[in-house]
C-alpha cells in the first residue's frame, strides 16, 4: 500500500494555475440597410457587437449614405464599418452576425435585395480565408466606397490582405456617390 507524504501546514501547499486570456483578434464589420429606419438599426446593431460573447466594439465610423448596387429600384443604404475585438473565430463571428440580422428583421428575398441589416466581416486578423460560407477579405471590399470611407475613417492606415492599403483603394472610389451623415460618438 502506497503511502503518502502528510504536510503539517496547509499553507505549505502551493498550486500555480496559468489562465491565458483567450486571444482576441481585432475584425472589421461592415453594416448596412435601407428598410424601416436603418440609421436606428445600425446604432443598436453597434450596441449588440459589443454583446457579442468574446467581443468588445472598439470604435466604428460615421454612418454614410450611398446609393444602392446590383438592384437599383429600392431606397438609398445607410452604412458603417465598425472594429471588434473578438475571441470568436471567424465562422462563429459570421454566424453571430447573421444572428443579430434575423433579431432586425432581414430577409433575404433575392440578390441585393433591400434589407433591415446587413451585417458583413470585412477583414479578421491579417487573416486570408476561403470557404463556402465566408471568404476574408470581403471579396468586393476593395471597390466599394460604402465600405472603404468608412473603413478608411476610423483605420486609415489598414492593409487589406491581398488588396492594398484602406485609404489607396478609397481613393480609387472617388467617382462614387458617397454622404457622411454624421460624426462617430465617442
Amino acid at each position: 500500500m502506497a503511502s503518502w507524504p502528510l504536510i503539517a501546514n496547509p499553507k505549505q501547499i502551493t498550486k500555480t494555475i496559468t489562465m491565458t486570456e483567450p486571444t482576441l483578434t481585432r475584425a472589421f464589420i461592415g453594416l448596412g440597410g435601407n428598410l424601416d429606419h436603418p440609421e436606428a438599426r445600425i446604432q443598436r446593431a453597434f450596441i449588440a457587437l459589443n454583446d457579442l460573447p468574446g467581443t468588445t466594439l472598439i470604435q466604428h465610423s460615421s454612418l454614410y449614405r450611398t446609393a444602392p448596387v446590383g438592384y437599383v429600384d429600392q431606397p438609398d443604404f445607410i452604412n458603417a464599418v465598425a472594429a471588434v475585438e473578438t475571441a470568436l473565430d471567424p465562422i462563429t463571428l459570421l454566424y453571430a452576425l447573421l444572428n443579430l440580422e434575423l433579431d432586425e428583421g432581414r430577409a433575404r428575398s433575392f440578390k441585393n435585395a433591400p434589407r433591415t441589416l446587413d451585417l458583413d466581416v470585412l477583414i479578421y486578423g491579417d487573416q486570408v480565408l476561403e470557404s463556402e460560407r465566408l471568404i476574408i477579405p470581403h471579396p468586393r471590399m476593395g471597390n466599394r466606397a460604402f465600405v472603404l470611407f468608412p473603413l478608411q475613417e476610423i483605420a486609415p492606415e489598414l492593409w487589406i490582405p491581398g488588396m492594398g492599403f484602406v485609404k489607396e483603394l478609397a481613393a480609387q472610389c472617388q467617382d462614387q456617390a458617397i454622404e457622411r451623415l454624421e460624426p462617430a460618438l465617442p
